[in-house]
């Protein structure tokens, strides 16, 4: 029985042999595991990138809406604060008003909040300092709001007025000094509902006082952790549910509540939907240059086992055995997808690399789908060669002598 070592050296003496068919041979596998691996990058990197995004919004996030007015008040905020596992809670009304800045005016969205939105929401400054409680007329303003939505750059200290419509149809105009100017998270394709570059905050106290009222449109909640960020949800959704006089058979249809709720890890979900099935389309359609390769590898197997038809009886002539044929010709077509594999990897992890830096996405590779990858396209030429193997094996080695 010949060994594999020697079986080894025979299959590689008969690749570089044929050095260009060979090397035509594994280009259908290289193209097909580096479009496999490239494609698993990038999802990987768009999902961390998503996953990115999230959290420049917020740290382990709770967002609550309610559906109406009157709806909250300090007994619900009481509510929230005491449930375990919350550690910060801003209550939040919002308004879309008139913003008015020397002579231009535009209608921007006001958000009443509390100083614990700046540690609920992830908050960087690009300027300034954020709200405290003891504020009063004074706003923070979003990097668009301050450098894009009027015809002069806005900065801290300059004056802006707001005008405000409250409920009983009065118009109310407040002038407010800027106190900070966010960050731009750079949230463009993800959005939550509480991109803070498209607003304007102001003390949630002052806007009450202003408008007139004394309830909230709803809550930002920071979790104690992203693992019991669901748990903590759950929890804030019985107690306000039954604080609100919703029956305990109703908890589970959130069509009979006076609010709305979603946090971090629904829009993780949703998220990882996209890049998931992106991934998968298009990791499909890299499988099919797989498979062309895998064809490319039989075809160039069976062609190599016809012309050397005379060389197969000669070696069963001198005393190599069916399994010894039969194994030379599976190490050949594995050591052909074998470079193919390594040579694939390399160049999916390279494109990926290059793709990531034009997209401006994190790089992302996932080791065990690269293996998996790697691992298939040995696989594919192992499955590629053994019906050529096979058809090797089985000759007699009289009729291989007398082929021409």
């Amino acid at each position: 029985m010949i060994s594999l070592r020697r079986s080894i050296d025979i299959s590689i003496g008969s690749i570089t042999s044929s050095k260009m068919r060979s090397a035509l041979t594994t280009l259908g596998i290289i193209i097909g595991v580096a479009a496999v691996i490239a494609n698993v990058s990038l999802g990987a990197s768009f999902n961390q990138f998503f996953n990115d995004e999230i959290g420049a919004v917020g740290s382990n996030f709770i967002v609550i809406y309610s559906q109406g007015v009157n709806v909250f008040f300090d007994k619900e905020l009481d509510v929230i604060k005491n449930t375990p596992g919350v550690v910060g809670v801003s209550p939040i009304n919002q308004q879309m008003a008139k913003v008015t800045y020397l002579s231009t005016s535009r209608q921007i969205d006001i958000q009443g909040v509390t100083e614990d939105y700046d540690e609920v929401s992830n908050i960087k400054m690009d300027a300034g300092t954020f709200l405290t409680d003891k504020d009063q007329y004074v706003a923070v303003l979003g990097s668009e709001v301050a450098y894009e939505k009027f015809d002069k750059k806005i900065s801290v200290k300059n004056p802006i007025d707001i005008t405000f419509r409250r409920e009983d149809g009065g118009i109310v105009t407040q002038r407010f000094i800027v106190k900070g100017i966010i960050q731009d998270p750079n949230t463009a394709f993800v959005q939550t509902g509480v991109e803070p570059e498209i607003r304007v905050f102001i003390p949630i106290s002052t806007m009450n006082q202003i408008l007139g009222t004394d309830d909230y449109g709803g809550f930002f909640i920071k979790a104690s952790s992203l693992d019991v960020v669901r748990e903590t949800a759950d929890e804030i959704d019985e107690r306000l549910a039954r604080n609100l006089g919703v029956p305990s058979r109703e908890l589970e249809n959130d069509d009979t509540k006076p609010y709305v709720m979603f946090d971090q890890l629904d829009a993780l979900e949703q998220t990882d939907q996209v890049s998931t099935g992106l991934t998968s389309l298009l990791t499909s359609v890299a499988l099919i240059s797989l498979i062309v390769g895998s064809i490319g590898i039989m075809n160039i197997m069976l062609v190599t086992v016809t012309e050397r038809t005379r060389e197969i009886g000669l070696m069963k002539s001198l005393g190599y055995t069916t399994r010894d044929i039969l194994t030379l010709f599976l190490i050949e077509s594995t050591v052909l997808s074998l470079i193919g594999g390594i040579c694939g990897t390399v160049l999916g992890i390279g494109v990926a690399f290059i793709a990531n830096y034009f997209l401006d996405l994190p790089n992302v590779f996932p080791v065990n789908q690269i293996a998996t990858g790697f691992i298939v396209s040995i696989l594919v030429g192992l499955t590629a060669g053994i019906y050529p193997a096979n058809k090797a094996a089985r000759m007699d080695p009289v009729e291989a002598f007398r082929h021409e």
